[in-house]
């Protein structure tokens, strides 16, 4: 059984209630599997082997003992309380009742175990969505163009500046106004004025 002291010590110092029950849950998770490794990881203590397998922490009035890999984890007797909670939980423990029984625990340590034995990795997370590629209208170009070094400030422009710009022309509600509005673009920006200039301090 691989334990460490700075365990020993955060259960101790957890509320009176507490260090019963974070002392049974030590123990079962040791009992699961006794290449358990203990750490303390971000505050609280967990239980590694090949990775982390679960963690449990104390507060004031409840406790909280989850699995890393819960949200993939098959939930045979439902003791999951909210699978994609942050510590994979059984929800709010304050007393032995809310506890499942001990080898249903152990099975899920065991399961928790394989998974990490297997390589089993967590879905990644979707990556937030590509931002839109800006698009500068064709004309926008051409009348840039005419005009070099307006060019050369607009394509050195942060890509809001550039949009700022876009869409001001793009908004004309005529073609009139647009007109109007792109000899303007071109005038400013080749002055190096962002559309915001005149609200710029």
């Amino acid at each position: 059984m691989h334990t460490i002291v700075q365990v020993d010590q955060y259960i101790i110092k957890s509320a009176e209630f507490a260090i019963p029950i974070l002392d049974h849950l030590r123990n079962l998770v040791h009992k699961a599997d006794a290449r358990i490794e203990e750490k303390i990881k971000w505050g609280m203590p967990s239980f590694d082997y090949k990775g982390i397998v679960c963690q449990m922490a104390a507060f004031k009035h409840h406790c909280v003992f989850g699995f890393w890999k819960a949200s993939i984890m098959e939930d045979e007797y439902g003791i999951f309380k909210d699978k994609g909670d942050a510590m994979g939980g059984l929800g709010r423990i304050t007393s032995f009742d809310d506890l499942p029984a001990d080898e249903i625990l152990i099975a899920y340590i065991q399961q928790a175990i394989k998974l990490n034995e297997d390589n089993v990795k967590l879905p990644a997370k979707p990556k937030p969505t590509e931002k839109k590629e800006l698009v500068v209208p064709e004309y926008f170009i051409d009348a840039l163009s005419e005009d070099p070094r307006a060019l050369a400030v607009f394509q050195n422009f942060s890509p809001s500046n550039k949009k700022d710009y876009v869409l001001w022309l793009e908004e004309a509600k005529t073609e009139a106004t647009r007109l109007k509005r792109l000899a303007t673009a071109v005038e400013w920006i080749g002055e190096g004025k962002s559309r915001m200039w005149k609200y710029q301090k």
